[in-house]
C-alpha cells in the first residue's frame, strides 16, 4: 500500500485508537460493588449438589393441603391442586457438595405437575438462604448443566479450528478478549454508575479494534472495515438514543431489570437498554464490513483498471444480497428470543397494534429496526470507503515497460506493455511469431 494511504488512514484511526486507550483507562472499574444479597431471582447464594436418592411418595401425606382451592377442577389452578393431592410425589434427598455445608443432606418434595423432575445422581444447583429456618434453608433452583456445556464449547472450538486454522484459532482468542472486556469492565462499570452508553460505545470500540486486526491483520483492508464499522456505530447509537426517548422506553420491563434498578437505582435504564443495542449489533457490523471490504478488494485485484465508480457499483451488488440475508436473520434473532412473550399475546387474542404498542415488544420492534438500519447503511458506507481508498493506492512500484505511471498509462487509455515473467517457455522474453 501507498504511503500516503497509510498516512491518511492512521491519521484517522490512531486517535481513534488513543481516545479507546484514554477511555478504558479513565472508567476502568475495580470490580463489581459489593451489596448485601436479597435472595430474589440471581441475587441468591448457590451452591453445587448431588441428587443421592429419589423415592414415591403419597402426595397427600406430604402437602400441607391436599385440598382443591378453588373448588372447581375445570381451571388450572384446581386441576393441579387435585393431581397433587391424588398424585405420587417424589421426594428427594440431596447432599451439598460446595460451601461451608458440605456434606449436608435435605429433602425436597417434587410434585408429579412440575417440569423439572429429578433422578437419583443428578447434579443440581441449590440456593441458600440463611435467614430461613433450618430444614428450609436449601432448596433447588436449577440442573447442573457444566458438563454438557463444556462439551459443547469444546465442539465448537474443534468445529472452528479445523474449518479456520491459524484464522479460526485468533477468532477463537479475539472471542475471549471480548468476554474479558465484557466482564471486567462494560459490566462492572456500569454497575459503578457510569453512563452506560459511554461505557457501551468505549467497551465495543475496544471489542472491534482487538476482534478485527487480531483475526485479519493490520492492513488497509482491515482498517476500512473498522472505519465502516465505527461510523455504522455511530449512526446506531444516534438512532436509538432519539428513538428510544422517542418511544419513551425506560429499560424496565422484567423481574430481572426491576432487581437491577431495585439494587443499583442510579443506573440509567434506558441508556442500559441502548449499550445493549450497540454491543448486540456488533458482531453482526463486523461480518457485514469485512465482507464488503473484502469484496472490493478481490475485485480490484481481478481487474485493476476499475475506476472507483465501478467498484462501487459491483460491490453494492454483492452487498444487496447481503442486506436482505443479515436483516432477516436479525429479526428472527429477536423475534426468536421474544418467541414465549409473542405466543402470550397470541392466546390472549391480542391485535397487533396493542402487541407492538406493550413495552416488552416496541422495545424489541426498536432494538431491530435500529439494529437493522446501521446494518444497512454499513453496506453502502464501507463499500464506498474501500472503493475509494484501493482505486486511490497508486504504489510508485507500478509502472509500464517504457517506465510510465500504470495509473497515467491506464488514465489516458493506453494498454500496458506487461511482459510475461521468466517461465519454461521464454527465460522472460517475449516469442517471436
Amino acid at each position: 500500500m501507498s504511503r500516503h494511504l497509510r498516512r491518511v488512514i492512521a491519521a484517522i484511526l490512531i486517535p481513534f485508537a488513543a481516545a479507546v486507550l484514554i477511555g478504558l483507562a479513565v472508567l476502568w472499574p475495580g470490580g463489581a460493588p459489593a451489596h448485601e444479597r436479597t435472595g430474589v431471582g440471581f441475587d441468591r447464594q448457590t451452591q453445587h449438589a448431588t441428587v443421592t436418592k429419589v423415592v414415591e411418595v403419597s402426595c397427600q401425606s406430604v402437602n400441607a393441603s391436599g385440598g382443591v382451592p378453588t373448588g372447581d377442577t375445570s381451571t388450572a389452578e384446581g386441576s393441579s391442586a387435585q393431581q397433587q393431592a391424588d398424585g405420587t410425589c417424589e421426594k428427594a434427598t440431596i447432599r451439598v457438595d460446595t460451601g461451608n455445608d458440605k456434606g449436608r443432606t435435605f429433602n425436597e418434595i417434587v410434585q408429579p405437575d412440575q417440569s423439572r423432575q429429578l433422578s437419583e445422581g443428578q447434579e443440581v444447583v441449590v440456593a441458600y438462604e440463611p435467614s430461613a429456618p433450618e430444614d428450609l434453608q436449601y432448596s433447588v433452583t436449577d440442573v447442573n448443566r457444566r458438563f454438557p456445556m463444556a462439551l459443547l464449547a469444546g465442539i465448537f472450538a474443534l468445529a472452528v479450528v479445523a474449518v479456520g486454522r491459524l484464522r479460526g484459532v485468533m477468532a477463537l482468542v479475539a472471542l475471549a478478549i471480548s468476554f474479558l472486556v465484557l466482564n471486567f469492565f462494560i459490566l462492572p462499570a456500569i454497575l459503578q454508575g457510569s453512563n452506560p452508553l459511554v461505557v457501551a460505545v468505549i467497551g465495543a470500540s475496544a471489542i472491534m479494534l482487538i476482534a478485527l486486526y487480531l483475526c485479519h491483520g493490520l492492513s488497509a483492508r482491515t482498517s476500512v472495515a473498522v472505519l465502516g464499522t465505527l461510523i455504522s456505530l455511530l449512526l446506531i447509537g444516534v438512532l436509538g438514543s432519539v428513538f428510544i426517548d422517542w418511544a419513551a422506553l425506560t429499560g424496565n420491563t422484567d423481574d430481572n431489570t426491576g432487581l437491577i434498578h431495585g439494587l443499583y437505582p442510579q443506573i440509567d435504564m434506558s441508556g442500559l437498554l441502548l449499550a445493549g443495542v450497540i454491543i448486540g449489533s456488533l458482531g453482526v457490523l463486523d461480518d457485514v464490513t469485512v465482507t464488503q471490504t473484502s469484496a472490493v478488494w478481490e475485485l480490484h485485484e481481478a481487474n485493476p483498471s476499475t475506476g472507483w465508480r465501478g467498484l462501487y457499483r459491483a460491490g453494492i451488488r454483492i452487498g444487496r444480497d447481503h442486506i436482505a440475508s443479515v436483516v432477516n436473520t436479525l429479526v428472527l434473532a429477536y423475534a426468536g428470543a421474544a418467541l414465549p412473550l409473542l405466543l402470550l399475546f397470541s392466546i390472549a387474542q391480542s391485535s397487533v397494534g396493542t402487541v407492538a404498542n406493550s413495552e416488552l415488544v416496541a422495545e424489541e420492534i426498536v432494538r431491530t429496526l435500529i439494529g437493522s438500519i446501521g446494518l444497512v447503511a454499513s453496506v453502502p458506507v464501507t463499500t464506498a470507503l474501500a472503493a475509494l481508498v484501493v482505486s486511490a493506492d497508486r504504489p510508485a512500484a507500478s509502472t509500464t515497460a517504457q517506465g510510465q505511471p500504470l495509473a497515467q498509462a491506464q488514465g489516458h487509455g493506453q494498454a500496458p506493455d506487461v511482459r510475461p515473467a521468466a517461465g519454461r517457455g521464454g527465460r522472460g522474453r517475449r516469442r517471436k511469431r
